[in-house]
């Protein structure tokens, strides 16, 4: 029997109207299984155990900001309340327990949502690189001691963990990269030498998109 008898039957069906078949034939036709149980049980054994990893890495990573975190806090904490005695003015003090501080509210938060972690990386990559270089140079110089330079061990570490993060999330986001012609030509001009045509997003992937409506009418 064709498909056109089985979906005048569910149209009847819908209307309240008589089918022209037996239930259990209809029934039987437009049943869907339920293939869950299956696809799962034919996974592949690697493709659960990297998936395991991959948890067991985000879950360590993230243990690891925590820490750091944590020990930043620890660091700025005594600087901001007057605790620590360093040279200079107190408002010196109290503005590096500030930056120490945000420094560990920046990777406790992360560490606690890791979503944060891309938005953190332009301020925290430019300070975490300028702050190595002078801190090199006045080593060699002289000007600070060797104890408090190891301080910024924090700060570097962090900085490593957050990209981490940071890369493993856009990892996850994307996915690999699609491979397919409408995503190419969104950029490549008509033949006709028109505008290219308006792409767009009808999926999950590039390759799913779309001409416009506008585009599709003129073309």
């Amino acid at each position: 029997m064709h498909c056109e008898a089985f979906r005048e039957a569910l149209s009847a069906g819908l209307d309240g109207e008589p089918l022209e078949m037996p239930q259990e034939r209809l029934d039987a036709a437009t049943a869907v299984p339920d293939v869950t149980a299956a696809v799962l049980a034919r996974l592949p054994e690697g493709g659960r155990a990297v998936g395991r990893r991959g948890r067991v890495a985000g879950t360590a990573l993230r243990a690891a900001l925590l820490v750091v975190g944590v020990g930043q806090l620890a660091v700025g904490w005594p600087a901001l309340t007057g605790a620590m005695e360093m040279s200079g003015s107190v408002h010196l003090s109290h503005e590096t327990g500030a930056w120490n501080l945000g420094l560990a509210v920046c990777f406790l938060g992360v560490a606690a949502l890791p979503r944060l972690a891309a938005g953190s990386l332009p301020f925290l990559l430019s300070f975490t690189a300028l702050l190595s270089w002078v801190t090199v140079h006045d080593l060699g110089a002289g000007h600070v001691h060797g104890s408090r330079a190891t301080g910024h061990l924090l700060l570097l570490a962090g900085a490593v963990l957050v990209s981490l993060l940071a890369f493993r999330g856009r990892a996850a986001r994307t996915g690999p990269r699609p491979t397919g012609t409408a995503w190419s030509a969104r950029w490549r001009p008509a033949s006709d030498g028109t505008a290219p045509a308006a792409v767009s997003r009808t999926g999950p992937w590039p390759g799913d998109a779309v001409a416009s409506d506008g585009h599709q009418q003129a073309a």
